[in-house]
């Protein structure tokens, strides 16, 4: 195992160097996206103002405050907590995320399925895990909302921050058929056969 410190944005071969069980921290720049985002630049089509290829989008909806624009504040936005969500729901769109828009890593909480994986496994990429609860840690590691985009979705919105130190995180899944989630259920399942086995039940 290792630890990567990567300044984003990254190259393919620099995704591909991550294993899981791999440590990462992440420096400069994060994207921060959710479903309603999602599913306005792929169902219905909106392009976004930004250049994605070799970054990295979190999965999350943040608390912001509003306040005057200012050089702390660009867009007049601040941080107050940004959390991560569930990721498992925004599977369908790994793959045209990767492939329209370049994106490198997937920072969110709960891991990935198996359409994830083959995304990974074609363009290069990994899935870094935030565990749940730890929101407030994750808004110490951002210095700066930067720009928005389609805030008319708000807090839905596509959000650029600036970051700094952000991690460690773990590596859940790579470009190589790595997965930790998926190692997680084969284990599980194995148990479960086993407890079913010595009571009885199959």
């Amino acid at each position: 195992m290792a630890h990567h410190i990567l300044e984003m944005p990254i190259t393919e071969e620099k995704a591909r160097s991550l294993k899981i069980g791999d440590t990462v921290t992440l420096e400069q720049t994060l994207f921060g996206i959710r479903d309603a985002t999602l599913i306005h630049m792929f169902d219905k089509g909106r392009k976004v103002k930004f250049d994605l290829h070799g970054h990295a989008v979190i999965h999350t909806a943040p608390n912001v405050h509003r306040v005057p624009v200012s050089n702390e504040a660009p867009v007049g936005y601040k941080p107050f907590c940004i959390g991560t969500t569930t990721s498992m729901r925004m599977e369908r769109f790994t793959h045209d995320l990767m492939d329209r828009e370049g994106v490198r890593i997937i920072v969110g909480k709960g891991g990935m399925g198996p359409d994830t994986l083959a995304a990974f496994a074609e363009f290069g990429g990994a899935y870094l895990a935030i565990v749940g609860g730890a929101a407030a840690l994750e808004t110490t590691w951002i210095e700066q909302i930067v720009d928005i985009d389609m805030d008319d979705l708000h807090p839905e919105s596509l959000w650029k921050f600036q970051i700094r130190n952000f991690g460690p995180l773990l590596v859940g899944m790579d470009s190589h058929g790595g997965s930790l989630y998926a190692d997680l259920q084969k284990d599980v399942a194995s148990r479960r056969d086993a407890v079913l086995k010595s009571i009885g039940a199959v």
